[in-house]
């Protein structure tokens, strides 16, 4: 499972967005990042669509899924 509080790019609030990790200063939860990959979106197309997302979050958030698949 992957630990969010070692990803600078997101933040827990238990108020908003039922306590879900959403990318910082937003309330874009990371899992629509993503579904909407899983979908067939592009990174450019969720950040179209979620217009308050970074690109450096968007590529953040990415990179620390991948370090979480690295065998140790």
């Amino acid at each position: 499972m992957l630990d969010w509080n070692q990803c600078v790019a997101v933040e827990r609030v238990p108020e908003r967005v039922s306590g879900a990790w959403v990318f910082k200063g937003t309330r874009v939860p990371v899992r629509a990042l993503f579904e909407n990959l899983e979908e067939g979106a592009t990174v450019g197309d969720f950040l179209q669509w979620f217009p308050g997302v970074t690109r450096e979050q968007a590529m953040a958030v990415l990179a620390h899924a991948e370090q979480s698949l690295a065998v140790a």
